[in-house]
């Protein structure tokens, strides 16, 4: 990623579709590539357990662009909300840990309908902030990425957003900002998960 944007012109800035889970992980993302590019955010995220919680983290994400300051524009694209289409193709998946296939399933559908947009939109580059996280595969990530780069014809940005604090600088912005920060990713399946970790420290 570094190589990449150290040769990006300045004028015109490059346009970025950005793929964001939450207001919280997009944060320090944000931070770094707004230096760069003209950012949407694409909030596609069909995996999140209920219609209200999906609405939550998307009002959060709002909130965060608008008061936090960027260097470029940031633009925002709600996704349309298709749980039934995530639990479908989940389906002999579910009873599987977090960071198993079912994830990876989930990185490929929220990567490549970031991948079509971008590519229907005329965008420059396309990623995702879902490597800002501990609990994300960043190979797994980048080696989606790159196959839908090649089957779209777009540039994707190689990256592992956790990396040089990264995950620390997200959590102190989201205090800074005031974010709601969920303790699960999203899917009901990840929600459970938590609930037992917080019912074994009790």
């Amino acid at each position: 990623m570094e190589e990449i944007l150290k040769k990006l012109p300045k004028d015109p800035v490059p346009t970025l579709l950005l793929h964001s889970c939450c207001g919280p992980c997009s944060s320090s993302v944000l931070e770094l590539l707004s230096r760069y590019f003209e950012i949407t955010i694409y909030y596609y995220n069909p995996n999140i357990d209920s219609t209200l919680e999906f609405e939550k983290r998307f009002l959060e994400q709002e909130k965060l662009i608008k008061e936090m300051p960027l260097e470029n524009p940031i633009h925002i694209k709600k996704g349309i909300y298709e749980n039934d289409v995530y639990e479908k193709n989940i389906e002999e998946y579910r009873n599987l840990k977090e960071g198993s296939t079912r994830c990876f399933i989930c990185y490929r559908m929220r990567l490549e309908s970031c991948a079509k947009y971008a590519k229907q939109e005329g965008f420059d580059y396309f990623t995702t902030t879902l490597s800002v996280s501990p609990y994300k595969n960043a190979k797994v990530l980048n080696e989606i990425g790159k196959e839908l780069s090649e089957k779209y014809n777009i540039p994707y940005l190689y990256a592992d957003f956790k990396k040089k604090n990264g995950y620390k600088r997200s959590v102190e912005l989201s205090d800074l900002y005031h974010l709601y920060r969920q303790n699960y990713c999203g899917c009901i399946y990840s929600k459970r998960e938590a609930l037992e970790r917080e019912k074994g420290q009790q």
